[in-house]
C-alpha cells in the first residue's frame, strides 16, 4: 500500500556536521536540486548506457574488470523491489487475467541468476526489500488478538485483503520457485519482510472507515480509510526462515533473529567484505538491539541495511499514513525516524539503506553522528502495469489506470571501489522490456504521472539513473584488499 503519489522536493540536510567535501556536494545539490526532484545529497547523473549494454552489464562487464585482479573488479548488488503483484494468484490466466504475471517474476529472477558471478557475471549479492507475495492466510494473528489490537470490517479493504488459502497454495510456492533460481546460482541474498508477507493484515478497531464520504471525496488518511496493521511471520519463515534450504548451513548467512524474520549475510566483492542486514517492517527495539550485536560481531565491515518501509517518494522518513504500525502499536514498532535516530545514525558501519513499500523512487543522503554519509534509497515499481495493457488486460475499473504488476523493473547498484574515487552507479532496468529506464522512449509517459506527477520528464529520469560518489568510504573502511 502507498500514499497518493506525492510532490517531490529536496530533503533537508541532516543536523550535525558534514565533512567539508560532502558539505560542498550537498550545497551544490541544494542550489541545483530543483532539477533533480527527490535526489538529495551527493549524487551525479549517470550517462546513458543503452538497453543492450545494460542487459549485458550485470552479466559481462568484463572489460573493466579484466584490467584488475578479480578481487578488485566492479560488482553489482541487485535490489529487488516489491514483487507481490507478480505472484498474486488473481494476476494469472487461470483467474481470468490477460497473462501470467508470475512469468515476469520468474524471468526476472532467472535474469539475475544468469548474471551471478558464479556464471560469469558481476552480480555479487541480492537484496530484496519485502512484499514478496500479496495475500495473507489469517484474518488476525493470535498474538495481536490476545493483546486486544482488534479487527473491524472495512469495505474499502476487506475484498483486497481477505485471507485466502491461495497465499500458501499458490503465491508462496511461486516466490520460493523464483528465489530457488537465485540460490542455485550460488548468490547470497537477504529478504526483508514487508506488510504483505505477514500472516495477517487487517483494519484496526479504533480507526473506523468513514463510509459516509463520497468515493470521489475520500482522502488517503486513517480518518477516511481506517488504519491497517499486521502480525505473524510464520508464512515468511516457511519460505525464508533461518533453517530453510536457502540458508541452513550457508557460511555467508551469519546470523538471524526470530527464526529468520530478521537476518544477516556477508559477501566479499571489490576488495571488501560487506555485511547486509534485513529487518522487519518498522522494527521494534529488540530487533535494533540484535542489529547492534551483529555489527559488534562483525566490526569494521561496510554494512547495507534493508527494510521495507523507510522513505516515501518525497525522500522523507515517514510511513504510509494508513499502514503506520508505530502509531497503532508504539511498543511493538519504531518509526523510520526512530530507526534513524536509534540505530542508523549511531552505527557508522551502516553506509546504505534500501527500502520499498511506497510506490515510486527517492534518494536521501545525509550525515550520521560521525559525520559520514548514509545513502538511503527507495525503489518500488509494483504499481506499473504496461505489461498487462500490452497483453490486453483492461485498466482498473475504478482507478482508471493499468493494473499494477511491476513490468520487470529492478535496481542495479554497480559498485566500483578500486578507482580513484569509490562510487556506486544506480540504474533501473526492466528484465521484461530488456532496457534501461533511460533508453525507453515511453518511460516517463508510462510511469511519471502516477509516481511523480509534479516532476518534469527529465527530473523523473534523473531519479532512476544517477551516480553516488562514496566520498568517505575509504576513510571509514580503509583501502580495498589487494589494491
Amino acid at each position: 500500500m502507498s500514499p497518493i503519489s506525492p510532490r517531490a522536493r529536496s530533503t533537508r540536510r541532516a543536523e550535525g556536521r558534514l565533512p567539508l567535501r560532502l558539505a560542498l556536494l550537498v550545497a551544490l545539490l541544494v542550489v541545483f536540486g530543483s532539477a533533480l526532484g527527490s535526489i538529495t545529497g551527493c549524487a551525479r547523473l549517470v550517462g546513458s548506457a543503452g538497453g543492450e549494454q545494460a542487459g549485458q552489464s550485470a552479466g559481462s562487464e568484463a572489460a573493466e574488470g579484466s584490467r584488475r585482479s578479480d578481487g578488485l573488479a566492479p560488482f553489482t548488488v541487485a535490489m529487488i523491489p516489491d514483487t507481490q503483484n507478480y505472484v498474486d494468484y488473481s494476476h494469472q490466466e487461470v483467474e481470468g487475467f490477460a497473462l501470467d504475471a508470475s512469468d515476469l517474476f520468474i524471468a526476472q529472477m532467472a535474469w539475475i541468476a544468469e548474471r551471478s558471478r558464479s556464471r560469469g557475471g558481476d552480480i555479487a549479492f541480492v537484496a530484496a526489500v519485502g512484499d514478496v507475495w500479496q495475500h495473507q492466510s489469517q484474518p488476525i494473528d493470535p498474538a495481536h488478538a490476545e493483546r486486544g489490537i482488534g479487527r473491524i470490517d472495512n469495505p474499502f479493504f476487506d475484498g483486497h485483503l481477505s485471507p485466502t488459502p491461495k497465499a500458501v497454495e499458490v503465491e508462496i510456492p511461486k516466490a520460493i520457485e523464483g528465489y530457488r533460481l537465485i540460490s542455485e546460482a550460488g548468490l547470497p541474498f537477504g529478504v526483508a519482510p514487508g506488510n504483505h508477507d505477514y500472516d495477517a493484515m487487517w483494519s484496526v478497531a479504533g480507526y473506523p472507515p468513514n463510509t459516509s464520504v463520497k468515493p470521489s471525496e475520500l482522502s488517503w488518511t486513517p480518518e477516511d480509510l481506517g488504519m491497517l496493521h499486521v502480525g505473524g511471520l510464520d508464512n515468511f519463515r516457511s519460505a525464508f526462515g533461518s533453517d530453510s534450504p536457502f540458508f541452513a548451513g550457508r557460511e555467508w548467512y551469519v546470523d538471524s533473529f526470530r527464526g529468520g524474520a530478521n537476518s544477516a549475510q556477508r559477501f566479499t566483492a571489490g576488495g571488501y567484505t560487506f555485511l547486509h542486514v534485513a529487518i522487519q517492517m518498522q522494527a521494534d527495539d529488540a530487533v535494533l538491539e540484535w542489529v547492534e550485536s551483529v555489527l559488534a560481531g562483525n566490526p569494521g565491515l561496510p554494512t547495507i541495511l534493508s527494510t521495507h518501509d523507510y522513505l516515501n517518494p518525497r525522500g522523507e522518513r515517514g510511513p504510509n499514513p494508513i499502514v503506520d504500525l508505530d502509531r497503532v502499536d508504539p511498543d511493538g514498532h519504531n518509526s523510520a525516524e526512530e530507526l534513524w535516530s536509534k540505530l542508523i545514525s549511531r552505527q557508522d558501519q551502516i553506509f546504505m539503506v534500501l527500502c520499498g513499500h511506497h510506490h515510486g523512487q527517492a534518494l536521501r543522503v545525509e550525515a550520521n553522528e560521525a559525520g559520514h554519509a548514509v545513502y538511503q534509497i527507495l525503489a518500488d515499481y509494483q504499481d506499473r502495469g504496461q505489461a498487462g495493457l500490452d497483453a490486453g488486460q483492461p485498466r482498473h475499473p475504478s482507478l482508471g489506470r493499468p493494473v499494477g504488476i511491476g513490468d520487470g523493473w529492478l535496481r542495479l547498484l554497480e559498485f566500483d571501489l578500486a578507482g580513484e574515487e569509490p562510487k556506486v552507479s544506480v540504474r533501473t532496468f526492466s528484465t521484461h522490456y530488456d532496457t534501461l529506464s533511460s533508453e525507453l522512449p515511453t518511460y516517463a509517459d508510462w510511469y511519471r504521472e502516477h509516481e511523480q506527477p509534479e516532476l518534469s520528464d527529465e527530473a523523473f529520469h534523473a531519479l532512476e539513473e544517477f551516480e553516488l560518489p562514496l566520498v568517505d568510504f575509504r576513510e571509514r573502511f580503509g583501502a580495498p584488499e589487494g589494491a
